[in-house]
């Protein structure tokens, strides 16, 4: 069982009302408009269903919708991958609300969840088919899509090979033709390129260059300072060396008498050490920088042919190794796009890996139809159209598309004897209803949503094919929640559990009430459902279809 309790809050013309499912098939009744459907409407907007704020009802500022559901594996697997807290074999809670203007908030467990979160959580927990679920029958992508989910079939690979395909064959046909244009792009870049090349920029010479041209420029500078700090650090006559040595041995001296003296001459000792450190670094130097005036004009004009490209092309010098490296990169795929062989075997590359993926899904597909046939045509038999035959035919396309290679349409025999025709040109409306319900109770079975809604689907039948609804509503909820919103007497006496929908006045205003119905209170409802308005023979063929 899933769905455990609805509570619905200033909704439509609900003030409040709190619903509990039992397990296997419950019955929703009423007289029309009473709001039968308004349950279903609230659960669907719950559901991640649209929000407009005609549902609140009139003089509340908000309507608010609350569910409490046991999670299937499903959608406990699903909890746990989007982050939603969920307690192992405690209920769900889903929680949305819809203002006066329209806007909607909704919570799973108590955690903000967005309606497209909402939507996808509810997959996993019911399935709802609607009373106008025939007029899919009509629609190819519809009934493709129902064969599709029967056969279990993933079509994702499909669907990336055909984008894959059709991008290969854009990218051809746009190479093919603008071909002139490219050719004069790539002359402009190849230019560029070849000009920039005799430069060969690299990405980080630009300040390594400048460096470079400071030091040469300023050479004799640096050679000046570094002699002038030699000649006062270790000179001929008095210097820093020298002067030092001096002072530690005159504390030498008398640290016999003061041995703090003795500290501060270790102290001088170890400064003059350094002196000594730095005098050699300074030699060193010295005798390095040479007056080089070739190499400072070889930086010169290097520095100036950047310079002159850089405003040539318009960037920052720093900028121009990038700009380079960007026309090289825009000549390589010009010169791709130009091999119009190459792209024409990646396009048919493209073409062989899409036409494998869609002569498997064709493989799954034909079986599937033929199962998915002969199932509907069998639950047709109990609906009023006994000797009928429902097929499911796999016609092939013209072209390929993104679907595959094959139309999938839906056709019917009503009476024995007769060649199926398309669903929408032969079926009356009550058939198409029939085959409808036929359909949904077919998928039902395959379906993981524990909890099954069937929304007037019954609509166009009556008598004995009532009764086989009936049952076959009971046989789905000996192992699901079904709950069946209906007109007919025969499938609610075949409920385990029955509920009625009523209106009623509380002051100025109009709400819909939901009450459990037991003994005599059901077989008034049945009898009402009957037309009998509350007579005797009525109530006799209500307690009859109850004991059948």
């Amino acid at each position: 069982m899933s769905w455990l309790r609805l509570a619905v809050r200033d909704f439509v013309i609900v003030r409040a009302l709190e619903v509990e499912l039992g397990p296997g098939f419950t019955a929703l009744t009423g007289e029309t408009g009473a709001g039968k459907s308004i349950l279903i409407d609230a659960l669907q907007l719950l559901l991640g269903g649209r929000a407009e704020a005609q549902v609140v009802r009139e003089g509340a500022s908000r309507a608010e919708v609350a569910g409490e559901f046991d999670a299937p594996p499903a959608a406990a697997d699903w909890l746990a991958e989007q982050g939603f807290d969920a307690v192992p074999g405690e209920p769900v809670l889903l929680r949305r609300t819809v203002d006066a203007q329209g806007r909607s908030r909704g919570w799973i467990n108590g955690s903000p969840a967005t309606a497209a979160q909402l939507r996808a959580l509810g997959e996993h927990l019911v399935d709802i088919h609607g009373q106008h679920a025939w007029q899919s029958l009509t629609r190819p992508d519809a009934v493709r899509d129902l064969l599709d989910r029967y056969a279990r079939l993933d079509t994702s690979a499909l669907r990336a090979a055909w984008a894959a395909w059709r991008a290969a064959v854009a990218a051809l046909e746009s190479a093919e033709t603008t071909q002139a244009t490219r050719e004069v792009e790539r002359e402009r870049l190849q230019w560029q390129v070849d000009e920039v090349g005799r430069l060969a920029p690299g990405a980080d010479e630009w300040d390594e260059l400048n460096r470079q041209h400071t030091r040469l420029a300023h050479a004799q500078t640096l050679i000046d300072a570094a002699q002038a700090a030699l000649d006062a650090l270790d000179g001929d006559d008095v210097n820093a060396s020298r002067l030092i040595g001096q002072a530690i041995h005159a504390l030498r001296d008398q640290q016999h008498i003061e041995p703090r003296y003795g500290a501060i001459a270790d102290v001088l000792q170890q400064a003059l050490a350094q002196i000594d450190d730095a005098c050699h670094d300074l030699q060193h130097h010295a005798h390095r920088t040479e007056l080089d005036p070739a190499a400072l004009a070889a930086l010169d004009e290097r520095l100036s042919r950047w310079m002159a490209l850089a405003r040539r092309h318009r960037c920052p010098p720093q900028e121009l190794p990038q700009r380079w490296q960007d026309w090289q990169a825009r000549l390589r795929a010009l010169d791709e796009a130009a091999d119009l062989d190459a792209l024409r075997a990646r396009a048919e590359r493209a073409r062989q890996s899409f036409l494998a993926e869609a002569q498997a899904v064709s493989r799954q597909r034909q079986p599937a139809a033929e199962r998915l046939s002969a199932a509907i045509t069998e639950a047709m038999q109990g609906l009023g159209m006994a000797g009928g035959r429902f097929e499911v035919r796999l016609e092939p396309l013209p072209e390929p598309q993104a679907s595959g290679l094959e139309r999938v349409d839906f056709l019917v025999a009503g009476h024995p004897g007769v060649t199926p025709r398309p669903v929408g040109k032969v079926a009356s409306g009550g058939e198409l209803s029939r085959i409808a319900l036929a359909i949904a109770v077919v998928t039902s079975q395959l379906g993981e949503a524990p909890t099954l809604i069937f929304d007037e689907v019954d609509s166009g039948i009556g008598g004995t094919v009532a009764h086989t609804v009936g049952r076959l509503m009971r046989r789905l909820g000996a192992d699901r929640q079904v709950l069946a919103v209906t007109h007919l007497p025969q499938v609610a006496a075949c409920a385990h559990h029955h509920l009625q929908v009523s209106k009623a006045r509380q002051g100025d205003a109009t709400v819909s009430q939901v009450t459990p119905l037991e003994g005599e209170a059901r077989v008034e409802e049945l009898a009402r459902m009957l037309g009998g308005h509350g007579s005797d023979t009525s109530r006799a063929h209500a307690r009859e279809l109850l004991q059948a």
